[in-house]
């Protein structure tokens, strides 16, 4: 009976998979509308199409075979798919202000975009982030640093390839 026990600790230990904390840059989908949802604000008929295209990248990215990747690298691709969707919106309202507050705020609301990852694009220094875990300190290897991603290129050594562990990023420092 106790050795039951035991072994079957053990393998909860092993099938348990650590979450992200709620401070984390997750990519989520948008909610699902229905008949009792409130209709979304004037505009969204026009980028509605460029939204639909961002879930159905986000769908296939997901269902995509993770077989001979690293446990980080398969969420890659639905990483980069959450960025540019929430870029895309953050240049509409604040770039080019082609959509208005209204909806600006609905659809961060309803998921479509990042709203902690859009507040951070407004600080100077910050105006390129691919994602909020690179700017955790925390995760990263010495304590009080940043991702690599995160470092000035004109500061990495040449030939160096420089490849973000969370999100796959290349570099996102507004100095590069």
């Amino acid at each position: 009976m106790v050795e039951s026990r035991d072994v079957e600790r053990s393998q909860t230990r092993l099938n348990h998979v650590p979450s992200l904390s709620p401070s984390a840059s997750v990519a989520a989908m948008p909610k699902i509308r229905t008949v009792r949802t409130k209709k979304p604000p004037e505009g969204f008929e026009d980028i509605e199409s460029i939204l639909d295209d961002y879930a159905k990248k986000m769908r296939d990215a997901e269902n995509e075979t993770h077989e001979g990747k690293r446990k980080a690298e398969s969420l890659w691709p639905i990483m980069r798919i959450s960025h540019t969707r929430s870029r895309y919106i953050y240049e509409l309202y604040y770039k080019r202000e082609a959509i208005s507050r209204e909806l600006y705020d609905w659809l961060l609301k309803e998921g479509y975009a990042d709203a902690n990852l859009i507040a951070k694009w407004k600080k100077p220094g910050y105006e390129k982030l691919c994602c909020l875990r690179c700017i955790q300190t925390r995760d990263m290897n010495y304590q009080g640093s940043t991702c690599i991603c995160r470092v000035p290129k004109a500061q990495v050594r040449s030939g160096t390839v420089v490849e973000c562990v969370h999100c796959g990023c290349r570099g996102c420092s507004s100095e590069s």
